[in-house]
């Protein structure tokens, strides 16, 4: 005797259930809803579909390889690491004697003041270059040619010249204080790959974005300062974040110029305590500079996520409503 599911016009749906389906990777899986086949998930009552996956979804055993690769490639890190220790051990650079500077209170003074010099001239030049790309950028989407050929020239001159090279010449030729020159050199330079990067994120948004706007009765300006460049800032914000910490490396050029920031407040202290701490010296401001760039790029994270969850926070009630 049949069952009874396997009858009628449920014949198709119990079937379809009791298949099984298989991973990329050629394991098997049990059934999934139609709501996990598409790629969507349910927040609040309400469906939430994902983003458009680029990869498959790693089955059980691709995940196992994962695991395995990643357990192996920190041991070789951690092998690595060791034998680098061994060998600057086996120099005497990490003995006592070559650190015990660094119990003088007046020694870690002189670095904070040197940091707070260092993100001074980094949140300046920052801020200052977002203005600058910005303005850059909406002038290179602009729909004169004359205007867009004129400043593509301006952008790809300035992202050709060294930072070192417009430090010097805002130090020798313009009359500002060394700070306001490695701020000018840092502005030019990063001005201009912010343009280069947002025009990137806006020529990334579809077509319809512009044509909604225009749609709507928005001029050319308000489409690009209300719909397009908020979205291509949320697009292109890991980009942006990788260049605020190569902004902020950058300022350590400052010393060739004379300003008094980490790296330079770190020669100089080298000198007044002696040949024999240099390594430990320059030790402890690479480490200061990857917590300045740690602390960046986490602090660039968690307003991503705020922002994100702003928004999902904004939809989410919205479409759980049901149509009148």
């Amino acid at each position: 005797m049949s069952s009874p599911c396997c009858s009628g016009w449920r014949s198709s749906t119990c079937c379809s259930r009791s298949r099984s389906a298989s991973w990329p990777d050629g394991s098997s899986v049990g059934w999934r809803s139609p709501d996990e086949r598409r790629g969507t998930r349910r927040r609040g009552g309400a469906k939430v579909t994902a983003n458009a996956v680029l990869y498959d979804e790693p089955g059980p055993r691709t995940r196992r390889r994962i695991r395995v690769g990643t357990a192996l490639g920190v041991l070789v890190l951690l092998a690595v690491a060791f034998l680098l220790y061994r060998q600057l051990n086996s120099r005497g650079l990490f003995a006592a004697d070559r650190w015990d500077i660094f119990s003088d209170p007046q020694l870690w003074e002189a670095l904070g003041r040197a940091a707070l010099a260092t993100l001074k001239a980094a949140a300046v030049a920052a801020v200052l270059a977002a203005v600058v790309g910005i303005g850059l950028c909406v002038a290179k989407t602009s729909r004169s040619p004359a205007l867009r050929r004129a400043i593509t020239v301006v952008v790809e001159l300035f992202r050709g010249l060294p930072v070192v090279l417009l430090m010097f010449f805002s130090a020798v030729v313009l009359p500002v204080s060394i700070f306001w020159s490695v701020v000018i050199g840092l502005v030019v330079y990063n001005s201009a790959i912010v343009a280069e990067i947002l025009r990137a994120g806006i020529a990334s948004l579809p077509a319809g974005q512009a044509e909604a706007a225009s749609a709507l009765g928005l001029t050319g300006g308000q489409s690009l300062r209300l719909v397009l460049l908020p979205q291509a800032v949320r697009r292109m914000l890991p980009t942006l974040v990788a260049q605020l910490v190569v902004l902020t490396k950058d300022t350590s050029l400052g010393y060739i110029v004379g300003y008094f920031e980490l790296l330079r407040s770190v020669q100089t202290l080298q000198g007044f305590y002696g040949s024999r701490y240099l390594f430990s010296m320059f030790f402890v401001a690479a480490v200061l500079y990857l917590i300045l760039n740690l602390s960046i790029s986490r602090l660039a994270i968690h307003l991503e996520r705020r922002g994100s969850n702003r928004v999902a926070g904004g939809v989410a009630p919205a479409a759980a409503q049901p149509d009148a």
